[in-house]
């Protein structure tokens, strides 16, 4: 009775004498290899699988019958260790398994028990679960709308990027920018066409940025906001003339009571200053005052934003 248990058990179960000489071998592990339990019995687990000599399942297998000493095999190293295939195949790719090893003793005589578990699924759905996730965080980071970067993201780089240029005593420059008059032209064309308009300019900003540790971000609103590493002040306003040129050269029609015909930005700029602008704070605020500075001067400009 407890041979044909340990045939119907949905797990491998073999067990290898003190000369490692397998003595029993279960149905699943035949379905699973092509070999019969007839073919296996008597040969040495090396015999039967040259290819695990010297690796993490034969050198515990020494330890376990010379020092009584049971392991579990990390999966990590080596996921699939024995040559075993979904039932009944016995080909194309191998089924990752979890591996045992129990020594016990008969009378005088000492045995292995070697348990082999598919974790197939388990792992197929780990990797879900981690893509689900790795697909969450990427999500977190992008606006919804636009598909550029969001705040959060936005906050972050911005803070990695100050502390490199504070330890670097290196050039950082912030892009605050604002679509003109998006209220009026919200007001005449509705909020779709509105939400439309935020991702064509958002589109048009983000292709200007040509760097891979640029970022374009949707700030808020309407608003947008760029981080330039190791960018002065000069070459910072060169970047915001590119950007404010080519959204301009969009011509996207406006409303009637906006400012000028076409869809604009303003833009505010401001950059790392070890002594005065030396942080995510007072950067933010130069470039909002300039910003704000840029729209009272009559929109569609570039300022350059100074401490307080």
């Amino acid at each position: 009775m407890y041979g044909r248990v340990l045939g119907l058990a949905n797990l491998g179960f073999m067990v290898l004498d003190a000369d490692q000489r397998i003595v029993f071998w279960n149905q699943w592990l035949a379905s699973r290899s092509g070999m019969a339990a007839s073919r296996v019995q008597g040969l040495t687990l090396l015999e039967a699988f040259p290819a695990l000599s010297g690796r993490r399942i034969d050198q515990s297998l020494q330890s376990a019958l010379a020092n009584n000493l049971p392991s579990v095999l990390p999966q990590n190293q080596d996921r699939t260790p024995f040559p075993l295939f979904a039932a009944g195949t016995w080909g194309g790719e191998r089924i990752e398994q979890s591996v045992t090893l129990t020594p016990f003793n008969e009378g005088k005589e000492r045995f292995c028990l070697i348990e082999v578990a598919d974790v197939s699924n388990t792992v197929d759905r780990e990797r879900q679960l981690r893509g689900q996730a790795e697909a969450l965080r990427a999500q977190s980071y992008v606006d919804g709308l636009t598909g550029i970067a969001n705040r959060r993201h936005f906050d972050v780089a911005l803070d990695r990027e100050l502390r490199r240029a504070q330890r670097q005593d290196g050039a950082l420059s912030l892009l605050l920018m604002d679509i003109d008059s998006f209220k009026a032209y919200n007001d005449h064309f509705g909020h779709q066409q509105g939400d439309a308009c935020l991702t064509m300019v958002a589109e048009a900003f983000a292709s200007r940025l040509q760097r891979p540790a640029d970022l374009a971000a949707r700030y808020g609103g309407e608003e947008f906001a760029a981080v330039l590493p190791d960018t002065t002040p000069e070459q910072a306003v060169q970047h915001a003339e590119v950007i404010r040129a080519y959204v301009e050269s969009l011509k996207l029609a406006h409303a009637p009571e906006a400012a000028h015909a076409h869809v604009t930005l303003s833009i505010g700029v401001a950059s790392f200053d070890k002594e005065r602008l030396n942080d995510a704070r007072t950067l933010l605020e130069a470039a909002d005052r300039a910003l704000y500075a840029a729209k009272h001067a009559g929109r569609n400009r570039i300022v350059i934003g100074q401490p307080a």
